[in-house]
């Protein structure tokens, strides 16, 4: 597949017969953008907040990052909020997604010193934003661990559990009266690759890039999800009667694919891939059984007693916690961008998560891929199977919100790119809410504006408005993408023009 110019694009009939609400949104469905408070906020030592991993990562690290940049000013949008919430209010968007920096209302990430100044900041910007009639969706943790508290191994320590859930009882009572909308981790399994090392260093670098693989993503995890179940519960208790919102975590879903599809390995090694990617937190929290993974389990048990461990690397859950987790959410979270082709690799080398999935990941050189992120690539209908595989493993009976999808490039104004990308995956949305009767409700493009892209610095760009990183002021510019989703927006149609024919999809059917 190639992305299309516009005028080959063909119509909406051809593509899908007469049936011309195939290409309609819902009555009811929720558009909205994303953003993150490290990325785009700055001010990272201003009016009482404490420094966070990523302070500490970037300023340790510069060559780490690219160009060595940091978050250190990023967007300023603890200055220009009111500013981003009207881009957003531009593009009709039901929803805006941000998260809360924990250190910012925690300074060490410990209950016993609340900062004010942080509080009514974000009491600024939910105010402002349901002035506008956007509702507020936030997010707990988007990475940025305060220092304290990875100093002392972040969520690998069992005790952050607890200074989690202090922190999350601060958010409710501050401002659970107006959010509706909860997350309560973004992207656990990204979080916990920073205590992975591994081969291929350009794929991905993430804080704290600790040197214990095979042992500390496992260690974080186990953690994370206790994490977010204490929180859930506590909502249930203390808030949910008055405050009526609703709660989840945002999971990263990146579809698996065999790398050669005749290959029995590759397909189980695909297979493998994604129950431990995805089920590893999905399937406590989702399934019916709860608890890790069978398979999962199963491989990581072995590989550890052929390692001389006494026991599994991967922790284990009591059948009271399994039984505590399951269920511990009010809808189903994801945020995909791409398929990976994976192949199976042989069980040898040092203890890490790639080992213990068997596999190795590849990129397919025929397929559309950003020039600015490595491990994007322009798959549609890797988001259908997915959402076909959630429906299969843990039922139809959860909501899915798509919280993000978004798409890379260095920042153009003219960025066709982006528009195809949001546009054919949009479409593989639509089929799988029409044909496959997914209960997809909501769609969250990543991201609002140009932010600070973690390791990749600020020369990867998914934003719907450019900002001018070279200018004191930050200066914001609409894209031509945010015309297309303001039209989106407002017609809760996807054009004709946009609609790709069967035919365009076949060479990624295998997927």
């Amino acid at each position: 597949m190639k992305i299309i110019a516009l005028a080959a694009i063909l119509t909406a009939g051809r593509a899908f017969g007469a049936n011309q609400s195939i290409h309609e949104f819902p009555e009811g469905f929720l558009f909205g953008a994303a953003t993150s408070a490290y990325q785009i906020e700055g001010a990272w030592d201003v009016d009482g907040k404490g420094a966070s991993m990523w302070d500490d990562f970037t300023h340790h690290n510069p060559e780490l990052i690219s160009g060595g940049a940091n978050g250190d000013d990023a967007c300023q949008s603890y200055y220009k909020y009111r500013e981003d919430i009207q881009a957003a209010k531009a593009l009709g968007l039901d929803f805006y997604r941000f998260s809360i920096s924990w250190s910012r209302i925690m300074p060490d990430g410990l209950p016993n010193n609340i900062n004010q100044k942080g509080i009514d900041y974000y009491n600024n910007v939910i105010d402002e934003l349901i002035s506008n009639e956007i509702q507020p969706m936030v997010t707990m943790f988007h990475w940025d661990m305060p220092r304290f508290l990875q100093d002392l191994g972040g969520f690998a320590n069992e005790i952050t559990v607890t200074y989690f859930e202090a922190y999350a009882r601060i958010l409710f009572e501050n401002f659970g009266d107006r959010v509706r909308w909860w997350s309560t981790l973004n992207e656990p399994y990204t979080y916990s690759l920073g205590y992975e090392r591994y081969q291929d260093e350009d794929f991905i670098i993430t804080a704290p890039r600790l040197n214990t693989s095979g042992v500390g993503m496992y260690l974080a995890a186990h953690n994370m999800i206790k994490a977010h179940a204490r929180v859930y519960h506590l909502y249930d208790k203390h808030f949910r009667a008055t405050q009526r919102g609703k709660i989840s975590l945002n999971l990263a879903a990146q579809w698996t694919s065999a790398l050669n599809s005749s290959s029995r390995a590759d397909r189980e090694a695909a297979e493998t891939a994604v129950q431990i990617m995805i089920g590893s937190y999905a399937h406590p929290i989702f399934s019916q059984q709860g608890d890790y993974p069978e398979i999962m389990k199963e491989r990581i048990e072995r590989l550890s007693r052929e390692e001389g461990f006494p026991v599994s690397r991967l922790p284990s859950f009591t059948p009271e916690e399994v039984e505590y987790i399951r269920g511990t959410a009010d809808y189903l979270a994801i945020n995909h961008y791409t398929t990976w082709l994976v192949g199976s690799r042989p069980d040898e080398g040092n203890p890490s998560i790639f080992r213990d999935m068997g596999i190795s990941i590849y990129g397919a050189k025929n397929w559309p891929k950003s020039n600015t992120s490595v491990w994007l690539s322009v798959t549609p209908t890797g988001m259908r199977k997915l959402l076909n595989w959630i429906r299969e493993q843990y039922g139809d009976h959860w909501d899915i919100f798509i919280t993000e999808n978004g798409f890379a490039d260095s920042g153009q104004l003219h960025d066709v790119e982006r528009i195809n990308y949001l546009a054919v995956y949009l479409v593989e949305i639509l089929r799988a809410i029409h044909l496959d009767k997914s209960s997809v409700i909501g769609y969250t493009i990543w991201s609002l504006i140009d932010n600070f892209e973690w390791s990749y610095g600020y020369n990867s760009k998914f934003g719907l408005y450019h900002v001018d990183f070279n200018d004191p002021q930050r200066t914001r510019t609409p894209k031509e993408s945010s015309y297309f989703v303001r039209n989106l927006t407002r017609t809760r149609v996807i054009p004709d023009e946009f609609i790709l024919a069967d035919s365009v999809l076949q060479d990624q059917e295998k997927i």
